[in-house]
């Protein structure tokens, strides 16, 4: 789970409906961008609209905290995509499809609060814009094969949240730690898209550290604190536990419900796939995502997974517009893979606190060698 702003359950729903037509480069600006610079007060976006389709934004930030950027739906809510984790001194592609309409861009230094917003227009796509039926064909293909695959993961998420549930509510601390991480691989491979629903997200997969004064403590996390409990703390009773396993069902139920109706776009598909290695550099790897459980293996394995399917699903696009490009994501996959490969124990992973700094170090620097070359997913798969 990531602090981010709210977003409504029908954010894909509304990019469900920036159709796959216009995408050829309307950028603005002589480098075929839109550039952003953040800083610490400002959010200076280089022109204030541009013309329907593919739509790419060069963000800087000029600040000297981690920043994001956004653009925002009409209602200030709906994220239509994002970028995240851009450091200081740093450069981050953000590359979408968005109609005729109006918007909001937004600029998150510190990556809180609402953002320093603006808004934003996107006229008309020219004339003549259409892509191939041969393209459209492949992104159809791409969008439906991720589609099934986002229905399939929440069906098991649903199965398994009910085992885990049942077992954590009767008392089954053995069989609950068990399946605690294996269950949540479901729910972090399509974390995204779980993300996505504002409401949900956080009531699901808080950790305590997210809360803000008022909030409950509810989902995966209250769990885990109960069954890895540090010094001092007071367990639930019989009837808290009860209280958090229905709550965790009925919510898994709300998102797989939610699931079954969500259609999908190729820059939407290519961008999850970098957010997913956004949460392995920002939860993952730092290890404070399984602060209790120390399970983040687990995790970093299952958003591995989920860029990978998003990225195999729109390898026949990637392959036809960048070879180059291909063959690097396959590399750096594979590398990444091979890494995490050594800390399998079972069907398992070792714990992350037995991990060595040097060997967390070696995985980031993996998540690194990834990111750079998936950054650039998103623009080759929609040109």
């Amino acid at each position: 789970m990531k602090k981010h702003l709210s977003l409504a359950p029908a954010a894909l729903l509304a990019v469900t409906a920036m159709t796959l037509s216009g995408c050829t480069d309307n950028s603005a600006g002589t480098s075929g961008a839109i550039s952003v610079t953040s800083t610490a007060d400002a959010c200076t976006v280089s022109t204030e609209s541009t013309p329907g389709g593919t739509i790419r934004f060069d963000v800087t930030n000029d600040g000297s905290e981690v920043t994001e950027f956004y653009l925002l739906a009409e209602d200030g809510l709906r994220i239509v995509g994002e970028v995240e984790n851009i450091g200081p001194g740093l450069t981050r592609d953000l590359v979408l499809v968005a109609p005729e309409g109006n918007y909001y861009t937004a600029c998150k230094p510190g990556m809180v609060g609402d953002g320093i917003r603006s808004e934003f227009t996107v006229t008309a796509a020219p004339a003549g814009q259409e892509v191939s039926a041969d393209r459209a064909a492949l992104q159809d293909t791409a969008v439906n094969l991720y589609a099934a695959y986002v229905k399939d993961q929440a069906a098991q998420l649903v199965e398994g949240t009910g085992e885990f549930a049942a077992a954590f509510a009767a008392g089954d601390e053995d069989t609950a730690r068990t399946l605690y991480p294996q269950v949540r691989m479901h729910w972090e491979r399509i974390e995204p898209v779980a993300e996505s629903f504002g409401d949900l997200d956080p009531i699901l997969d808080a950790r305590e550290a997210d809360l803000e004064e008022g909030d409950e403590f509810t989902g995966w996390h209250r769990a885990e604190k109960d069954l890895w409990a540090p010094v001092d703390y007071k367990k639930m009773t019989a009837e808290e536990r009860t209280y958090i396993a229905d709550k965790m069902v009925a919510d898994t139920n709300e998102l797989y419900s939610r699931t079954q109706e969500l259609t999908y776009t190729a820059d939407k598909l290519a961008n999850g796939a970098k957010e997913l290695l956004d949460e392995v550099a920002t939860g993952k790897v730092t290890g404070e995502e399984e602060f209790f459980s120390h399970t983040d293996l687990w995790d970093f394995q299952a958003n591995v997974d989920g860029a990978r399917i998003a990225y195999e699903d729109l390898k026949p696009l990637l392959a036809e517009n960048d070879s180059e490009l291909d063959a690097a994501l396959e590399e750096n996959f594979s590398a990444l893979q091979a890494l995490l490969d050594q800390y399998r124990v079972g069907e398992g992973f070792k714990l992350y606190t037995e991990l060595t700094d040097e060997q967390v170090q070696e995985l980031s620097a993996a998540v690194d060698s990834l990111s750079e070359p998936l950054s650039k997913l998103t623009a080759a798969v929609v040109k």
